[in-house]
């Protein structure tokens, strides 16, 4: 500022030579020519801080290239001469004092490069080649630049680009630093060749899984399972399992498959229902089941296929008589109007969650399709299908045979009414939601009882001990009952049902959740409601000789010495493979043994909540579902049962 104002003042009296103000402006000159050698300085100085030139690496990188020229010099030569020179391989200026010390600062900086990790990576690197030297990579890390401190600019090592150096910035092979983006291509490369580690695969869950489906494998897998289950087959299948043409991978890698081939009807349906239990079967794979020559669909989850694939079923498979589709939630009105205008000659249906087509296109498929239809299974139905719609499905399907109706919300006594003037059925299974009246109900079987070869009523609430005596008058044929969820029949009604009745011993039966429901009282009353002791032993002894299935979960109020006189020794049910004991906390590893004992052809004994069963020791190819602690495996030991 001093000088600017002196300019000032000198530039106006510059004429005036030899005078005071003469002075003061040659003054001037000589003052702005200092100022402006020192601004020159000043950015002199400041021009290799800018640019990322330090005068310390400068320096380190020519001591690198001596001593490196001083190596090379030295290897060349005689080893009683490299001694020699050893002794003033240093700068002329050292002393022996300050040559020792630099030798022990340098051994020390060795030593601990040795130790670091980089040093590690770039000795494995390095592996096989003629220079594989421990000092020398030590010395190459030691003497190589320093890595520039954070916030200054660097050159990325692979790519060269200019990037800001931070505490997070990657190393390259070489030593460099990495720019962001080639830190993250390193980082991905290396992910990508780094082996995935699995440890030990332990098959318990897949052995608790199978017991559930009542599988229990010994010993090597036949050929048939292993085809399903590793889910390998041939395109070619041969049931000798003979021949291997092409073998494809199904479940596994089902995006690779294009067909199945000519797959024989079992193995093309267990294939479907390992489909569906994958969540697998999708719009492309659905391709996988649709031959036109087949007459037969079987789609166990159609929860992930849409209205037009629906429509591709029925447009591909024009000879289709029988029809499964389960959760098909996405079936509309559209595809019921396009099965009506086709001439399709289904018999068998069975539908599942198809919520949304209307009670209207209900009714016109039964007016199409009533008179060809033997077999009818409707589920999960709470949208449409209400008692109307039930008298049509009975005034036009005169030849039906077998009826299923499950969780249909909205039916109602009317349609037990409707349902009564079907002459020909022989299967009836009905679920009821609605709390419906007992007279529609017992009319019903009155009608019906001689003709049923099975009979399947859940839900019920109101039926009580004269429905029990009905069946037992009235039924003759039947070789399943399932009655079950009541709350009102008596164990004495249950007695008087299997004493005397002509009806031939059942195979099948499921009398489940048939027990008084009174928290305050869990023995029950005096007077035992639902299958009781007495009920049990007389069930046992009409249809033990031939009983295949029995499902008595949550019939609590059977008392262990009814087990004991069921499953002693002197009895035998050689049929008996599946029973359901859940929720009976009598049950204990005694009664277990017992029923093994008495039951030759068991294959799988359900025992949930039955806290007493233990450390039961369970025949081979048996399956006990329930019953263990946790902590507990499957102990599989003694005879093969049956």
């Amino acid at each position: 500022m001093l000088v600017a104002n002196i300019g000032t003042a000198g530039m106006g009296l510059r004429s005036e030579k030899g005078g005071l103000c003469w002075n003061f402006w040659k003054i001037w000159k000589i003052l702005s020519q200092l100022d402006r050698n020192t601004s020159s300085d000043s950015q002199t100085r400041r021009y290799p801080l800018s640019n990322n030139i330090s005068a310390a690496q400068i320096h380190q990188d020519y001591q690198r290239r001596v001593r490196q020229a001083e190596r090379e010099v030295a290897a060349n030569e005689p080893a009683d001469e490299l001694e020699e020179e050893d002794e003033y391989e240093d700068n002329d200026g050292e002393t022996a004092e300050q040559r020792k010390k630099r030798k022990r600062k340098e051994a020390a900086t060795l030593a601990k490069i040795k130790q670091s990790k980089e040093f590690a990576r770039r000795k494995a690197r390095r592996t096989g080649k003629p220079d594989d030297d421990d000092d020398v990579i030590a010395r190459e890390m030691m003497y190589q630049k320093s890595r520039p401190m954070p916030g200054q600019l660097e050159n990325c090592e692979l790519c060269n680009k200019r990037f800001t150096v931070t505490p997070y910035s990657k190393t390259g092979p070489n030593g460099g630093l990495l720019c962001a983006k080639c830190s993250k291509d390193v980082a991905d490369d290396e992910r990508k060749s780094k082996a995935k580690k699995r440890g030990p695969r332990s098959g318990r869950r897949q052995n608790q899984s199978n017991l559930l489906d009542g599988i229990v494998q010994q010993g090597a897998l036949s050929l048939v399972e292993m085809c399903a289950k590793v889910n390998i087959f041939e395109q070619s299948f041969d049931m000798s399992c003979s021949r291997t043409d092409r073998i494809q991978k199904v479940a596994d890698n089902h995006n690779d498959i294009e067909e199945f081939g000519d797959l024989p009807s079992r193995l093309l349906r267990r294939l479907s229902q390992i489909f569906s239990k994958r969540r697998i079967l999708t719009s492309r794979t659905l391709n996988l089941f649709l031959r036109p020559e087949l007459n037969f669909i079987d789609i166990y989850d159609a929860a992930k296929l849409e209205t037009d694939d629906f429509h591709k079923i029925f447009a591909s498979m024009p000879a289709l008589n029988s029809v499964n589709l389960r959760f098909a939630g996405q079936i509309k009105d559209r595809v019921f109007e396009y099965v009506i205008d086709r001439d399709l000659q289904i018999r068998q249906l069975q539908l599942d969650a198809a919520n949304l087509v209307s009670d209207t296109y209900w009714r016109r498929l039964f007016q199409k399709l009533g008179s060809q239809l033997e077999s009818l299974k409707l589920s999960n139905l709470d949208f449409s299908f209400d008692d109307e719609t039930v008298e049509t499905l009975c005034r036009n399907c005169t030849a039906l045979k077998r009826l299923k109706l499950k969780q249909c919300w909205k039916i109602g006594s009317d349609s037990l009414r409707t349902i009564s003037t079907l002459p020909t059925l022989e299967h009836l299974s009905l679920d009821t939601i609605q709390d419906l009246e007992i007279e529609p109900l017992l009319q019903m079987v009155n009608t019906l009882g001689p003709n049923l070869h099975t009979l399947s009523l859940e839900g019920f609430h109101n039926a009580d001990d004269r429905l029990l005596d009905l069946i037992h008058d009235k039924c003759r044929l039947l070789s399943k009952l399932r009655f079950s969820d009541n709350a009102l029949c008596s164990d004495r009604g249950f007695v008087n049902l299997f004493t005397n009745w002509a009806n031939p011993p059942l195979r099948f039966v499921d009398l489940s959740s048939t027990r008084d429901v009174d928290n305050a009282n869990p023995d029950g009353p005096v007077e035992a409601i639902g299958l009781a002791s007495h009920g049990f032993i007389a069930l046992m002894n009409h249809s033990g000789s031939t009983l295949q299935k029995l499902n008595i979960s949550s019939c609590r109020h059977i008392s262990r010495a009814a087990f004991e006189e069921v499953f002693q020794e002197e009895k035998t049910y050689p049929f008996l493979q599946e029973l359901d004991v859940s929720f009976h906390t009598v049950m204990d590893d005694f009664l277990i043994r017992k029923i093994f004992q008495s039951c030759p052809a068991i294959k799988k004994v359900v025992a949930f909540a039955c806290f007493n069963v233990r450390d039961v020791q369970v025949p081979v190819g048996v399956a006990l579902v329930g019953g263990l602690t946790a902590q507990h495996s499957i102990v599989i030991e003694g005879p093969a049962s049956g």
